[in-house]
């Protein structure tokens, strides 16, 4: 009797799973409605529990559709709903609701929007095709869409501005839980070149948190053209594949992801001769996965974006320590150690 009870529970709760799977967009699809509408921004900057007919108004929304799409985060505890008076209730901000606010300092909504575009999701149609053929590297991103991540991005200037504006909020969140959890890191370092840098945001946290560090932001010249200008950064653009820029370390943060061993080795050997044979460093930031840790949350989200990097790159993986180790050592670094944070990357020091 023990043994069909249990059976009955694990087929109820596959039954809800399914549905779970069944419907799965409808979760992106909200959280994506509620970015642009700015209803996270709205609710905390009213400072108070907020009734629905003031947030309609404040939104212009229809109130009972809002209400449909207000009582479904509500359920996925994106938004609480506290009582007003006796009669009335209202919406509050949470933890959650905060990483959604357009200018919130931890958000993660930009990266979001470009992840929920059509752009990004119409790769994940031919996932299934890129799993079953052999010798081919072109990505379901470029199946969609007729060029290659970057070759897009280079050619429709909209979503080059989503894409850096998103890796702009992933560098944001990524770099604080770097220079929160391993602040030594950067002792002794007064120059740092950011291999592919972007708009120059990681760059612009570390020197603003150890401003003795002079930061050399270098990306390709198209990206680093709209770069913010500062004092202590110089925007250099270039080709890491061919040379980049001299410094006393290299930093890299989810860079190396977006390429397979053969091509990473090629980027930290450039690192290499970039740096002092004698004090210089390789500071990587990336996802290092534990294939066997069970019931670990960061862990499942790295194993996402391995996925993810397998539908949008032609050939970017996340990789488990055995193959940094790997990749490392064919790079001529002769030691490296790796540093947990609370973020779902690791920060990886390589010497030479």
């Amino acid at each position: 009797m023990g043994d069909m009870e249990v059976t009955i529970k694990e087929e109820v709760r596959a039954e809800i799973k399914i549905w779970n799977y069944v419907l799965g967009y409808v979760k992106i699809a909200v959280v994506k409605c509620a970015i642009e509408l700015g209803i996270a921004d709205v609710i905390e900057n009213y400072g108070s529990p907020m009734p629905l007919s003031e947030l309609a108004t404040a939104l212009r929304c229809e109130p009972s559709r809002l209400n449909r799409i207000m009582r479904f985060m509500v359920h996925d505890r994106i938004f609480k709903q506290e009582p007003i008076n006796q009669h009335t209730v209202g919406f509050s901000s949470t933890p959650l609701s905060r990483l959604l606010m357009k200018g919130g300092q931890k958000s993660m909504a930009a990266l979001i929007l470009l992840m929920s575009s059509p752009t990004c999701l119409a790769p994940w149609h031919s996932l299934s095709a890129r799993v079953l053929e052999t010798g081919n590297n072109i990505s379901p991103f470029e199946v969609a869409n007729g060029k290659d991540l970057w070759s897009y991005a280079e050619a429709n200037p909209d979503f080059r501005e989503l894409f850096n504006n998103a890796m702009g909020c992933d560098a944001r969140l990524t770099v604080q839980a770097t220079i929160e959890g391993c602040p030594e890191v950067f002792d002794g370092v007064e120059s740092l070149v950011d291999v592919g840098g972007g708009n120059g945001t990681a760059l612009s946290l570390l020197v603003k948190a150890f401003p003795w560090i002079r930061g050399i932001n270098f990306d390709l010249p198209h990206v680093v053209a709209v770069a913010a200008k500062s004092d202590s950064i110089e925007n250099v653009g270039g080709d890491m594949f061919m040379s980049i820029p001299n410094a006393d370390a290299a930093f890299l943060v989810w860079v190396l992801h977006d390429w397979d061993d053969e091509e990473c080795i090629k980027i930290l050997k450039k690192c290499r001769e970039a740096i002092p044979e004698d004090k210089g460093k390789v500071i990587i930031v990336e996802a290092v996965l534990e294939e066997d840790k069970e019931g670990d949350e960061l862990g499942g989200v790295g194993l996402m974006l391995d996925t993810a990097l397998m539908a949008i790159t032609n050939k970017g993986k996340e990789r488990t320590l055995k193959e940094w180790s790997s990749v490392l050592r064919q790079s001529g670094f002769t030691r490296f150690n790796v540093k947990p944070t609370h973020a779902v990357q690791s920060v990886i020091e390589a010497y030479p």
